[in-house]
């Protein structure tokens, strides 16, 4: 599950137990065990599996469910004038995830080198001039939080297979409003369109895959 929907199970756990009760986590975590021999914690890096699990116990009505878990956590706008949708990041412990790494100059210069285009890592590390130690380190951070994903492949002058990467974001917001920090995230379409859970926040169908 790269991507935004990595990005955003890193808060879905807390966000279950503190919807369901601890008696029905249990029970959860109990077969997701069984069924796949993980956790909740890992169960929501692999939504999928997560899904399969809460579905056994709620039936149909396990999509509404896992809609109220994501609407703690995120609620999408478009506004009038703009095409692409806004997501206002309402779980503290994401928007202050995303607070952190873009005002992190490396990491803010990392995400902006692959704006427009992916590149391969060494691609990314020469545009941002930043050291390789410190560069492979915060580039691995930020793909294992999410924010970058592979997006295609080159080879190299040896004939190694290496992967591209991208920014899950096109744009990003920040507000203050009353004392208050407000994020707010506009998705590349190919995040918009791998992303589970935003389908899920919109009431779109979706098919789950799980391997």
């Amino acid at each position: 599950m790269p991507g935004f929907d990595s990005l955003i199970g890193k808060s879905l756990g807390d966000i279950v137990k503190n919807n369901l009760g601890q008696k029905t986590v249990d029970k959860i975590e109990q077969r997701l065990f069984e069924k796949y021999g993980i956790n909740l914690t890992n169960a929501t890096e692999d939504f999928p599996k997560l899904d399969s699990v809460l579905r056994e116990f709620f039936g149909d009505g396990a999509e509404g469910i896992e809609r109220q878990f994501l609407q703690h956590m995120m609620t999408i706008e478009r506004a009038k004038k703009e095409a692409k949708e806004w997501i206002t990041i309402e779980d503290r412990y994401l928007a202050k995830l995303i607070l952190m790494s873009f005002g992190d100059d490396d990491k803010k210069n990392i995400i902006d080198a692959v704006l427009d285009q992916p590149k391969i890592i060494s691609d990314i590390l020469e545009t941002c001039n930043i050291p390789q130690t410190s560069g492979y380190r915060k580039i691995n951070k930020l793909i294992q939080d999410g924010f970058l994903v592979v997006n295609g492949h080159e080879f190299t002058q040896d004939g190694k297979k290496v992967s591209k990467y991208a920014s899950i974001f096109e744009n990003i917001r920040i507000q203050i409003e009353k004392n208050k920090v407000i994020v707010q995230v506009q998705l590349t379409k190919e995040s918009i369109s791998n992303s589970m859970m935003i389908q899920m926040l919109r009431g779109e169908k979706h098919l789950v895959t799980v391997e």
